[in-house]
């Protein structure tokens, strides 16, 4: 009826589905620097394994350490958080040397961590990488 206020009920679910709408937009926005990460990168180092795991012009994706790796030139290494720019999701997979986010399908180049394909538009961040005795070991020095 024109003229009548909006049951309660009517109201509260708008003011809920305002309020998810505005949570889904915050989640989805592609000026975040460091989506959803905590700490996206090695707080101490972290040895991550063989060096010559990586080969030349190759990358190897460390899931659980949430790094990338890629090896440019025989002995040189270059590293960047696997957690995308975008939301924060964990890189899923490698194709050669591009990283695929499984959750909106941003796409990062892993050898120099510019974003190839969005929504994420923030490049990765790079962390320390170092070989040390054959290993190699992420993170800051100390």
């Amino acid at each position: 009826m024109p003229g009548q206020p909006a049951p309660r009920r009517t109201v509260l679910k708008g003011a809920a589905l305002a309020g998810a709408a505005g949570l889904g937009l915050a989640a989805c926005s592609t000026e975040s620097k460091l989506g959803h990460a905590q700490n996206p990168t090695p707080t101490a180092p972290v040895e991550l394994g063989a060096a010559d795991a990586i080969p030349v012009g190759g990358a190897k994706l460390y899931r659980e350490q949430r790094l990338v790796v890629s090896c440019p030139a025989e002995g040189v290494y270059k590293a960047f958080s696997a957690q995308c720019t975008h939301a924060g999701c964990l890189l899923e997979k490698l194709e050669g040397t591009i990283g695929d986010c499984p959750c909106h399908g941003s796409r990062f180049d892993v050898t120099t961590g510019q974003a190839v394909q969005g929504p994420a538009t923030v490049p990765l961040p790079e962390v320390p990488v170092r070989a040390d005795g054959g290993r190699l070991v992420a993170g800051p020095n100390t």
